[in-house]
């Protein structure tokens, strides 16, 4: 485990300027190697040419391509997480469904950069146990507040909110991220206007309760 742990962190944390342009440089470079030619193919030699240093440089800082995907994953995540710090500081429209269209959308829009390479970090990407608690928190710390909204919500009419929180989060990450990353395209606001009705749907039927 520790060897395997060695072996996805990078080599060098930057302490200059230059060492944090060229950390940045590469991560860009493996991104866009890994969404055009797949992570079998996005070789480090790949990624040391279109980031325009050497294979010897590259290595000064990430061990293996396994080390720049993590990180680009991690990156990716942190990303969401601060999407929902976000949400949490800001105030949020009224009807529940203005609220879920809020975070449909900003789920969307965190999977739109590069749809292919989002694929690539979701299917191939190494695991590691930091990033697995990781992934554990970042969908914890959602859950937990959109049960809160949930729970206070004059609309809401399920009533194990907390089921129903986990499930909303759920839905939207994997619907999300396999339709955006599919090879056929779709249609983004279709997407997010169909996801927002069946999510609301759900949310503000009343049921009767499981005995």
């Amino acid at each position: 485990m520790t060897s395997d742990k060695r072996r996805l962190q990078p080599r060098r944390q930057p302490r200059q300027v230059r060492s944090e342009l060229t950390r940045r440089r590469i991560l860009t470079a493996a991104a866009q190697v890994f969404a055009e030619h797949g992570y079998a193919a996005g070789t480090t030699n790949r990624i040391a040419e279109r980031a325009r240093i050497s294979v010897g440089s590259l290595y000064q800082y990430y061990p293996n391509k396994d080390a720049i995907l993590l990180e680009l994953l991690t990156r990716h995540l942190d990303a969401g997480l601060v999407a929902i710090g976000e949400r949490q500081r800001s105030e949020l429209p009224g009807p529940l469904e203005e609220i879920l269209r809020l975070f449909v959308r900003a789920a969307i829009e965190n999977h739109l950069d590069d749809p292919q390479l989002l694929r690539v970090m979701m299917e191939q990407g190494p695991r590691s146990d930091e990033l697995l608690a990781k992934v554990a928190r970042s969908m914890g710390m959602f859950v937990s507040y959109i049960q809160d909204l949930l729970d206070g919500h004059p609309e809401v009419r399920v009533t194990d909110t907390h089921t129903a929180a986990r499930l909303v989060v759920s839905t939207v990450e994997l619907v999300v991220h396999q339709l955006i990353a599919a090879p056929d395209p779709i249609d983004v606001t279709r997407l997010e206007n169909e996801l927002v009705a069946m999510l609301t749907s759900y949310l503000t039927s009343a049921r009767a309760p499981v005995t």
